[in-house]
């Protein structure tokens, strides 16, 4: 005998009333799309749960895959048996002596099957006395057990588990559309990144390049970002953007306190457009209040009037602790801190305005003609598509 299934249990999906098989389906395909490397392994589901059948593989390293998909509250390994009181002993006692660090067990018996003749109540103490006497070194506690073996009997057969693995949580990523990420290569924005996801959203991400004064060693500081964030949703196309020129004519023609207020609303003009082409509904940005001086209140009223797309900002009233913390936990942290500069640090002024004026920052912008630099900076696009570690590279067509 052996573990045969993971099962999957749900968390906020469970609460989606009539829309829930919509999320659940969404879910049942990632989980399959992220074990395409395990050609046997099946998913499926039934009232309440999702099982993934082994069909002996390791199941370890399918574990370590699935963990992270967003919508999955927790996983468990299971083996599937018929609806037998001597199968069901049996297993469980495969699931209390292969547990880790055990000396003190329960018995958890749910029966969805209430044709099966044997009531829970009565099962629990069935398997628990068949438990201890087939076993020396085990007692049982009921409040606080190193093991909880669980048994779920179900129309179709019982599944019996022994351990349980947190999942992710949140929502299947694709069940909430899809949003454009500004992905600058430091710490916060792949952290926004990641708890869009975390609400069912699908990311694509857009990077600003100013070569020569960045560097090869920046993009791919970005893809890697990107490459990390895979781990949690499907593939993601990276829009990456020649901005030198547009950038550099901006410093030129924009008093230094505001030259940062007017390249944020290049970046978002440029980021619509791109969204407008890709059917993207949103923006996201790493933006944390306070943080810096284009993150104050005012700032952000003045950088905003140029699109009327939703910004979503995750990290907006986070300490940045909180932020290296999640940044750590997901393995982007090491990659954000490489000292590669991207283009929003190469120009930034002595004393850029934490609280620049609307009507300032149009009057500047009327002084050049940036419709031309943005149609330039577009046409020449770069989409790198990021997944499973496979880079796959298009030019995008302009859009004007």
């Amino acid at each position: 005998m052996e573990y045969d299934h993971i099962l999957i249990r749900y968390g906020e999906l469970a609460l989606k009333g009539k829309n829930r098989k919509k999320f659940v389906e969404k879910l049942q395909q990632n989980v399959q799309q992220k074990l395409t490397e395990f050609p046997d392994v099946k998913v499926k589901r039934t009232q309440g749960r999702m099982f993934i059948l082994l069909n002996g593989n390791d199941p370890q390293p399918i574990m370590d895959k699935v963990r992270n998909v967003f919508g999955i509250h927790s996983l468990s390994l299971a083996i599937k048996v018929e609806n037998d009181l001597e199968k069901m002993k049996e297993a469980a006692y495969y699931a209390l002596t292969n547990a880790e660090k055990s000396k003190t067990f329960k018995v958890t018996v749910k029966r969805i099957n209430k044709g099966f003749p044997v009531r829970s109540q009565e099962l629990n103490q069935i398997l628990g006395g068949y438990l201890l006497s087939n076993t020396n070194s085990y007692t049982v506690n009921v409040h606080s057990p190193d093991v909880e073996v669980r048994v779920e009997i179900r129309a179709e057969a019982t599944y019996i588990t022994s351990s349980v693995v947190r999942g992710a949580g949140g929502l299947p990523v694709g069940t909430s559309d899809k949003t454009l990420l500004l992905l600058s290569g430091g710490i916060d924005s792949p952290v926004a990144g990641y708890l869009a996801m975390k609400r069912g959203v699908q990311i694509e991400a857009i990077h600003f390049e100013s070569p020569p004064f960045t560097s090869d060693r920046a993009k791919q500081k970005v893809l890697d970002l990107a490459e990390k964030l895979t781990k949690f949703g499907p593939s993601i196309k990276v829009h990456v953007v020649p901005f030198t020129k547009l950038q550099q004519r901006i410093f030129q023609e924009t008093p230094d306190g505001y030259g940062m207020t007017v390249m944020r609303r290049m970046m978002l003009r440029i980021s619509e457009k791109v969204c407008q082409n890709e059917g993207i509904l949103s923006l996201t940005t790493g933006e944390n209040l306070g943080q810096v001086a284009s993150q104050t209140m005012t700032s952000m009223n003045t950088i905003n009037e140029v699109t009327n797309y939703p910004i979503i900002r995750p990290l907006v009233t986070m300490d940045k602790d909180e932020i290296i913390e999640i940044s750590k936990a997901i393995d982007t942290f090491d990659i954000s801190i490489r000292p590669y500069e991207d283009c929003c640090t190469i120009f930034v002024p002595k004393a850029p305005k934490t609280k620049p004026k609307r009507d300032r920052v149009n009057y500047y912008e009327s002084k050049f003609n940036y419709e031309e630099l943005i149609k330039e900076a577009i046409d020449g696009i770069e989409v790198i598509k990021i997944n499973d570690k496979k880079v796959e590279e298009d030019v995008f067509e302009g859009l004007f």
